[in-house]
């Protein structure tokens, strides 16, 4: 590599990756005096200067100005410092340009390591700042490999990392396959940057809501509460900020198509989207169903509430191995007891005997 094209390299790498030439003509200097410094004496004091306007990489010792010369390696009269710069005074300390054997393979060698380096940098850089963004976010990736349990997404500019605490339990991971991924963290690592993938996290519902429908991502529409039993059931409560918009069927969509774009995505995980309500015994109630509630009783202190339902609304409102009623409560914020009618007579008329 002829020096000049140094200044190429440096200029085509400002233009094409957005590293600040200043940033590599830095490293650049750092690693020649480097490499010079290993071929001279250890105890000389050396400069690399890169001249831009040249394009060339020049070497130069370092010395004192005195009087009386005890140390060439070190120091310098006045007489000679003044040949390089006339307005030089004793004790100034001035550069001379110092010769070193081979410094043009030194050098082209150097730049090259140096800027293949920071081009590697400039690309976790770009990666790590392109992903972090995306924090809290969702994103599309194409399925790699596996490796030791971790799913490994191609996400175009860089690859993620789906760990297998977030991955959905029965969910297939094909390679080749194009899903959608809840960016829960984006770190700095020794390797470049790690950007972690869940597909389990509530949040991705949110999100899933907001992509498919216009009403959710223009506010008119707001998703208050998510409970999510991942690749199984999911529970999403939604309050319409207009009158004139049902905020249950503008999500569920004609024929149920846009809650449906979601169910596919989410490989077949059911979906039940509630009326939030401020009134607790409304918004538990929608929260139960499609089971429908006879008779309610709040314990605010202890954020209990104690529902009675008709006997053969009872396993529809408890759900498959208690699955409707837990994902009620967690998404409520009460903890829901739930007794057919038929045991709350015969506990009243224990009582009344």
């Amino acid at each position: 590599m002829k020096q000049k094209e140094m200044l190429y390299l440096i200029e085509q790498l400002e233009q094409e990756k957005g590293i600040d030439r200043e940033i590599l003509v830095e490293a650049l200097e750092t690693a020649l005096l480097s490499a010079v410094r290993r071929k001279v004496s250890p105890d000389m004091e050396l400069e690399v200067k890169f001249d831009l306007s040249q394009g060339e990489a020049n070497v130069y010792q370092l010395k004192k100005v005195v009087e009386e010369v005890e140390d060439p390696r070190k120091e310098i009269s006045l007489e000679e410092a003044r040949e390089l710069d006339p307005g030089t005074q004793l004790g100034d300390t001035v550069r001379v340009p110092f010769t070193v054997a081979d410094f043009g393979r030194i050098a082209a060698q150097t730049a090259k390591q140096v800027m293949i380096q920071k081009l590697k940098e400039a690309e976790r850089d770009m990666v790590y700042k392109t992903y972090k963004s995306k924090e809290g976010d969702i994103v599309s990736g194409q399925i790699l490999r596996e490796e030791r349990g971790n799913i490994i997404v191609d996400l175009g500019r860089g690859e993620g990392v789906l760990p297998p605490k977030e991955q959905v339990r029965g969910e297939r991971y094909r390679r080749g396959d194009t899903l959608k991924f809840y960016v829960l963290e984006v770190k700095k690592t020794g390797k470049g940057p790690r950007v972690v993938l869940s597909r389990t996290h509530s949040r991705l519902l949110v999100r899933l809501f907001e992509k498919e429908m216009p009403e959710v991502m223009s506010g008119l529409v707001e998703v208050k509460a998510v409970a999510r039993e991942a690749g199984e059931r999911s529970k999403v409560a939604v309050v319409s900020k207009d009158p004139d918009i049902d905020g249950v069927g503008a999500c569920v969509g004609i024929r149920g198509a846009r809650v449906q774009s979601i169910v596919r995505e989410l490989q077949g995980e059911n979906i039940d989207i509630v009326e939030y309500s401020d009134d607790p015994k409304k918004f538990i109630s929608n929260a139960l169903k499609p089971a429908q509630v006879r008779k309610m009783e709040l314990d605010p202190g202890n954020q209990e509430a104690r529902v009675v339902v008709d006997d053969d609304q009872f396993s529809l409102a408890i759900g498959k191995k208690g699955q409707n009623v837990r994902l009620a409560a967690k998404l409520t914020g009460w903890k829901i007891d739930i007794k057919p009618a038929s045991e709350v007579r015969m506990e009243e008329g224990e009582e009344e005997s």
